[in-house]
């Protein structure tokens, strides 16, 4: 994992904002359900890396 705590949070904000980004522009057809997911699979490894901080 990364060791400096400055690139784990800009990463960590970076995931979170991308999550959230993803969640509120899909579709709203099946399709649209695989990239909600995928938002908030990222949002979540974006707050786990945000609490090791």
């Amino acid at each position: 994992m990364l060791r400096y705590r400055r690139s784990r949070r800009a990463l960590a904000l970076f995931l979170v904002v991308l999550g959230g980004t993803m969640m509120f522009l899909a579709p709203e057809v099946w399709g649209g359900l695989a990239v909600l997911a995928l938002g908030v699979v990222i949002e979540l490894v974006g707050i786990a890396l945000e609490r090791r901080t």
